[in-house]
């Protein structure tokens, strides 16, 4: 064990651990060593000022779950948007599981929108799945207000997957996206443009959601089946 992962045991919670890794399925349990949020957080903050810090992120791929965590919060921290997204493309590849890829972007994207786009389009038109969220997560997070097109909806409806953590962003995007854009959103779910199970899963997470008006979800309820 390197003197980073001792670091990291040394902020273990075995109770938190166990609940967890119940909320990542599939994924080894002894790969995770258990860390509240907030509190790797803290030593990411600490620990991105370090020179060791600099070696830990080209040191892939990393054993811990933790460990993925921990770079995500370094590399969003770069402020320089060149070099942030340099190392973003450089880790993207070894996600390997939802949380590390729904942690928030780096900063510096939403100073970047333009350049990012291009970035954005390339990932959600990769293979891999986590790839994939990753691209429709920083679109559903950057870009449905101001800077919103429609022609993002029929990009992000346009992909298909067999893969959960695919179907399952997708669904969430349209969801937010109808809260946001309604008047645009809402003939995907009436034309069923999206897959079954999509459409199902979008119109469940936005009648959820406390954004969308009362009178909108009972219309969305009408395309349940």
């Amino acid at each position: 064990m390197n003197t980073l992962q001792k670091q990291l045991f040394e902020l273990q919670d075995l109770k938190y651990r166990d609940f967890h890794s119940k909320l990542i399925p599939g994924y080894n349990k002894e790969n995770i060593i258990g860390i509240r949020t907030p509190i790797l957080r803290k030593f990411a903050k600490e620990y991105a000022k370090t020179e060791d810090s600099k070696s830990f992120i080209k040191d892939l791929p990393h054993t811990y779950y933790e460990e993925n965590n921990l770079h995500m919060m370094i590399i969003s921290g770069i402020k320089d948007y060149d070099e942030c997204i340099k190392q973003v493309k450089l880790f993207i590849p070894y996600i390997n599981n939802w949380a590390t890829c729904d942690l928030p972007l780096p900063k510096c994207f939403s100073k970047h929108k333009d350049e990012l786009l291009v970035e954005i389009k390339k990932w959600i038109n990769s293979s891999d799945t986590y790839t994939i969220r990753y691209g429709i997560g920083a679109l559903m997070s950057l870009y449905l207000d101001d800077d919103f097109k429609p022609e993002y909806v029929e990009l992000v409806s346009n992909v298909k997957s067999e893969e959960y953590y695919v179907n399952m962003i997708i669904a969430w995007y349209m969801a937010t996206a109808l809260a946001k854009q309604w008047n645009t959103v809402i003939p995907y779910i009436e034309q069923r443009k999206l897959s079954p199970w999509v459409h199902r899963k979008t119109i469940q997470k936005a009648v959820e959601s406390y954004r969308i008006t009362d009178e909108q979800k009972i219309y969305l309820k009408s395309f349940r089946k």
